[in-house]
């Protein structure tokens, strides 16, 4: 996709939080840290940018090209909010809709996130539920997505590595139409290699690695107005190939110029996969 392709697209501007320059490397805690240590030492670089309606190119964007697709996956679970029935219901239904669209032979869920916009609280607030996460970024890099291999596999991690892995996430929103926190997807193919700049995840147990992302006038976004519950985004946050398919997609929630003052919260959850290829 060319920017002439997004010539007559609707779009709303939007401001979207990048990374900012930074001499030390960037780090979050996903919990309260040591005293006197910052939650996070990140620079936000804030950009007003066009965000284009996604549904009329729907059938031409691709995950190997963009780096996301929108697709109609409509769910048998009741409540979100109820982790035996996502587990039981909604994990296989994502394993399935995720080996479809990409031939995969095996899907490995690791990972579920529920959101619900609290407003003015901060994301990782304690008694609160996790809040749409309003940076650039991306959940996995290029050393953090086999680690996630070994984390889960154990002596299998080499041969399965051995084979194309990529993390996929599947994101939708459980009470819609989506007007509030809507998120943006970046085209992976305007992303540079060095617009992505690893960053330290700190849990208490482990330290993960993601990518934040500087900004780069040429980086094409897109979104889903008024996504309903029946849609999905998928996510390419990590693939192993490196014959020119895209393999790291930013993403980010955004506060629509156009959202109603009324709109309800948004509620949404993530799925994060590990997606496995036969070598």
């Amino acid at each position: 996709m060319n920017a002439n392709r997004l010539d007559g697209l609707p779009h709303v501007d939007a401001t979207l939080n990048y990374l900012g320059r930074m001499d030390d490397r960037p780090r979050n805690y996903t919990y309260e840290p040591p005293p006197g240590v910052p939650r996070s030492n990140t620079v936000r670089d804030p950009h007003t940018v066009p965000i284009h309606d996604t549904r009329p190119l729907a059938d031409e964007i691709s995950l190997d090209r963009e780096g996301f697709a929108l697709v109609r996956a409509a769910s048998a679970v009741q409540d979100f909010w109820d982790e035996d029935e996502v587990r039981r219901v909604y994990y296989p239904e994502v394993q399935r809709v995720i080996a479809e669209a990409t031939g995969a032979s095996k899907v490995f869920i690791f990972d579920h996130t529920l959101r619900r916009r609290v407003k003015d609280t901060a994301d990782r607030t304690t008694g609160a539920p996790r809040q749409p996460a309003t940076g650039v970024h991306v959940d996995h890099t290029a050393r953090s997505g086999p680690q996630r291999v070994r984390d889960f596999f154990g002596d299998q991690a080499e041969a399965l590595l051995r084979g194309r892995v990529q993390v996929i996430n599947l994101w939708r929103p459980i009470r819609g139409p989506l007007r509030d926190a809507p998120l943006a997807v970046c085209d992976a193919a305007s992303v540079d290699a060095e617009d992505l700049v690893p960053s330290d995840l700190v849990y208490q147990d482990r330290t993960g690695e993601t990518y934040g992302v500087n900004y780069n006038p040429a980086h094409r976004w897109f979104y889903v107005p008024e996504m309903q519950p029946d849609e999905a985004l998928l996510l390419k946050c990590y693939d192993s190939a490196t014959d020119g398919r895209a393999r790291f997609a930013p993403h980010t929630a955004f506060e629509d110029p156009t959202t109603p003052a009324d709109a309800p919260p948004r509620e949404s959850i993530e799925i994060r996969t590990l997606v496995f290829h036969e070598a």
